[in-house]
């Protein structure tokens, strides 16, 4: 149990300092680290694999509904990756941790629409106070978060398409990445052929040895957090997860500087309520369940 607390919170604490991390490559075009990312992240993953001897899975690929929905989940994981790695990169760290603080909310509302999973009256009402935050921010700033809206749909959809998948979590990352490696080594090359690669252009080794940073950095944290999640309930996993978004605001509050007024202050405070309902009900909850078990 303590050997899964402490690993599941390494992997939120890995993500809660992301931005960090983009941030110190910000010189880098957003859509040039994605690329980069992919590719690096490839490459550790089969280093890995090739380690523990892990090729098995690489049969059950050879389906099509497996492969299309591996094509689908990598699709969605690119998308998020691109928007949040634009957000941090343009002073948009809070908003983009709150895209990760109503994703949880998000992935309640996919399973009631898409799983038709029945909701509790807690849950509802914290679905609805959410939504009252949300609505507050978009009246307030005159314009819908949708940095926030986006990150939260992307990575809800492809949580949502992980939860049914044929492989595990490290498996299914190194097929989406080697599902998005054609695009991605396309893009590089044509980078390089017309003197744009910024891994290669640029002056700086500390840029060249942060991106290629960028497999184990996006792939430690996964193994932490498989590994941790089959170790603890799902109820204590529930509330590690905020600890990621919650160091995210953080940054973007005391370290970018980045503006936060009452006005918006009172838009999170909704959406840290609704989250709070939604982590009481499934701690009060759990207690009942285990008795019935």
């Amino acid at each position: 149990m303590s050997t899964g607390i402490l690993s599941a919170a390494l992997a939120f604490l890995c993500w809660g300092l992301f931005p960090l991390y983009f941030h110190a490559i910000g010189d880098v075009p957003p859509v040039q680290i994605l690329a980069h990312r992919m590719l690096w992240s490839l490459l550790f993953l089969v280093i890995v694999l090739a380690v523990r001897r892990q090729w098995a899975w690489l049969d059950l690929v050879r389906k099509p509904r497996v492969f299309g929905s591996f094509v689908a989940s990598a699709l969605l994981l690119s998308v998020n990756w691109l928007i949040y790695i634009w957000a941090v990169n343009n002073g948009h760290v809070i908003e983009a941790s709150l895209g990760y603080f109503i994703n949880p909310l998000v992935n309640i509302s996919l399973g009631y629409l898409l799983l038709k999973e029945r909701l509790r009256r807690t849950q509802w009402m914290a679905i609805g106070v959410a939504a009252l935050g949300v609505a507050w921010l978009t009246w307030q700033a005159g314009t819908v978060p949708w940095i926030a809206l986006a990150l939260a749909l992307s990575f809800g959809g492809y949580g949502l398409m992980r939860k049914t998948a044929a492989l595990g979590a490290l498996e299914g990352l190194s097929f989406e990445t080697m599902v998005l490696f054609p695009l991605a080594g396309a893009y590089v090359a044509w980078l390089t052929l017309h003197g744009q690669n910024a891994f290669i252009n640029t002056d700086s080794n500390t840029t060249r040895v942060l991106l290629m940073a960028a497999g184990p950095i996006t792939a430690i944290p996964l193994l932490l957090f498989a590994s941790g999640a089959r170790q603890i309930p799902l109820s204590v996993l529930g509330l590690l997860q905020y600890l990621s978004p919650t160091l995210q605001f953080l940054l973007g509050v005391w370290i970018f500087h980045e503006a936060f007024t009452a006005d918006r202050l009172v838009g999170f405070a909704l959406i840290w309520l609704a989250l709070a309902l939604f982590a009481a009900e499934g701690l009060l909850r759990r207690p009942a369940t285990a008795a019935k078990a």
